[in-house]
């Protein structure tokens, strides 16, 4: 689905949700809440310093507001984006502060959704779709931390040796189905379905605290990660 087709659905009574440049911003009227607002990427656009701050800004306008609205965060982008004058200027903490500021709205009663509908590689998808409370995807989404060449380039290991470790570890491994396996990706909507009623569903349900640990165990695809979880968690306790 192309973002309009997915704003359409989300809003048939209509919305105020723009893009520029690559970055959305806007609200809509979603039936069970008054608005929510809507932000993210598009186009497969690279988040540099100029677009982090400025998401950033949207995230602390809304927290401002006080009416603890769902945010959405949609997302179609490129990595983070590779230039001289973005990582002079701090691209990292740019990064971190839009992070954090989704952290903060969660934290102050917001519901943040991510909806990841094209790609999103790196700090990009981290900064945005891996900081919001549940991350819902669309068919055809194609989300990664890394890519395995870029993985065989960090590590020194071959290529094809990490595509076959990839078939059965799927928390490091690129792709839509490795990232609902891990857990990161919480549920894939039906394009087929009216959005509006999906997304309000998954905020009704909405569990406190992160359970993508558990996803990912129940899913199979990060057997160990509950068991590393509480054994931090009591050497912690024990001081």
């Amino acid at each position: 689905m192309t973002l309009a087709e997915i704003l359409a659905s989300l809003f048939p009574d209509g919305h105020d949700v723009t893009v520029k440049d690559g970055l959305v911003s806007g609200t809509g009227p979603l039936a069970g809440s008054s608005r929510i607002t809507v932000l993210g990427i598009d186009g497969d656009t690279p988040l540099g310093v100029d677009g982090a701050l400025q998401l950033s800004r949207s995230v602390l306008d809304a927290i401002r507001a006080g009416d603890r609205a769902p945010i959405l965060v949609a997302v179609d982008s490129d990595s983070q984006r590779m230039s001289r004058r973005d990582e002079l200027l701090g691209l990292n903490e740019c990064l971190a502060h839009l992070a954090k500021a989704l952290l903060l709205a969660d934290r102050s009663g917001h519901p943040t959704i991510g909806l990841i509908y094209g790609h999103s590689a790196a700090g990009a998808f981290i900064a945005t779709a891996l900081a919001t409370r549940i991350l819902a995807a669309l068919p055809g989404a194609n989300p990664s931390v890394m890519d395995l060449p870029s993985v065989a380039r960090v590590t020194k290991l071959p290529l094809d040796k990490l595509q076959e470790m990839a078939k059965s570890t799927p928390v490091f491994a690129p792709g839509l189905d490795n990232m609902v396996a891990a857990g990161a990706v919480h549920v894939v909507l039906d394009p087929g379905k009216p959005l509006d009623g999906q997304i309000r569903d998954l905020i009704a349900v909405t569990e406190p605290g992160d359970v993508r640990d558990r996803l990912g165990a129940e899913r199979g695809g990060r057997p160990v990660a509950r068991e590393v979880a509480e054994a931090v968690i009591d050497q912690a306790r024990r001081g």
